[in-house]
């Protein structure tokens, strides 16, 4: 069954409707720190006047084993059954922590996402991708379980900082290249410092149903479904190395620098565009800045991508592009050629 995917600024009455229709016999709603004081109180549903509020940390760091046994203890303590319903009001800790949380309770309860930033309404609230951080690495456990729905708004977005809406942005850029050359180029004429709520949704919305058509094509990522990877071997190999450095970085952040150092490989190995990776960077560096890394660092980054879940092998294993919409995935990456990428997104990146 496809996921219902509404888009909306009027999150209140798309969640009535999503209730009112939905048998159920206790409603949970899942929320950080910060979605309970700001977001929350703005949702007047009678739906969740008698709702259980499980309440975690906000931010990656709370993404692990030690909260999910809370939302459970959460669940079973409100007297959640395989009738009721979880709400995952918040972020992508939210939508990943809670999906998986749901998942997985009396062998899995329905749930519905409603994500509060950019990053988790293009990325981790569609397409079924649950879990939790684990030993080190970013979403090492977790399982494929699809919201019943999906309510998608900006409404919410005007209290983000300005960080935050590039970070869920990168992920857009993502769905741009894969799109073609056209939705690229419209993106990287966006302007942070003046957003308007509606134009977004519409870029948004646009963005969304990339992804929904390439997951509802693959949705356990066994083919086509592998091209959502683009920018990610690198991006999640910077992620984990600030992990691990005790300096973590914006996941949309990650992806970005990704996406530079993996369209160098695609031009490298492909003959992507030389003017669009260069245009590519630019809007990267002039916008997120760079992942400051020296050759002192290659290992350590090849060792995390050799590790990443997208590796059969312990190879390297990279989505390309020929071209912006000609998508080349599973991509065996020889280290050496790792190395001369990076040397390239150091230049690029101006480090």
């Amino acid at each position: 069954m496809a996921q219902n995917l509404v888009f909306t600024n009027d999150v209140t009455s798309a969640l009535n409707t999503i209730l009112d229709t939905t048998p159920h016999n206790r409603v949970a709603v899942i929320v950080d720190e910060n979605t309970r004081r700001c977001v929350l109180p703005e949702i007047n549903s009678p739906h969740l006047r008698d709702a259980a509020i499980i309440t975690i940390g906000a931010g990656d760091a709370y993404k692990n084993l030690n909260t999910l046994f809370q939302v459970w203890e959460g669940l079973q303590a409100c007297g959640a059954t395989r009738k009721s319903i979880v709400v995952n009001l918040g972020g992508g800790v939210v939508t990943d922590l809670g999906g998986f949380a749901a998942a997985t309770f009396k062998r899995g309860i329905k749930f519905v996402n409603v994500p509060t930033t950019l990053l988790s309404a293009v990325d981790a609230a569609v397409g079924g991708k649950t879990g939790i951080n684990f030993g080190g690495f970013k979403n090492e456990i977790g399982c494929f379980q699809e919201a019943t729905d999906v309510v998608i708004s900006t409404c919410f977005f005007s209290t983000l900082p300005v960080e935050e809406l590039k970070s869920g942005y990168a992920e857009m850029l993502k769905h741009g290249m894969l799109s073609g050359e056209e939705e690229f180029h419209r993106l990287l004429d966006f302007d942070f410092e003046h957003t308007d709520a509606e134009q977004l949704l519409q870029l948004l919305r646009t963005s969304v149903l990339v992804k929904q058509r390439i997951v509802a094509e693959d949705p356990h990522e066994k083919g086509i479904r592998r091209a959502l990877n683009l920018g990610h071997t690198v991006g999640h190999a910077f992620e984990s190395k600030a992990l691990h450095d005790g300096k973590p970085i914006a996941h949309g952040y990650a992806v970005a620098w990704g996406l530079v150092a993996e369209m160098v490989l695609s031009h490298n190995l492909l003959g992507f565009s030389s003017t669009q990776l260069h245009q590519l960077a630019e809007f990267v560096y002039h916008n997120y800045g760079a992942f400051h890394i020296s050759c002192d660092h290659y290992e350590e980054l090849l060792h995390l991508m050799q590790h990443d879940k997208k590796s059969e092998a312990g190879e390297i294993n990279c989505t390309l592009l020929a071209a912006c919409g000609d998508v080349k995935p599973g991509q065996v990456i020889p280290e050496e050629e790792m190395r001369i990428a990076l040397d390239i997104y150091r230049d690029l990146m101006h480090i």
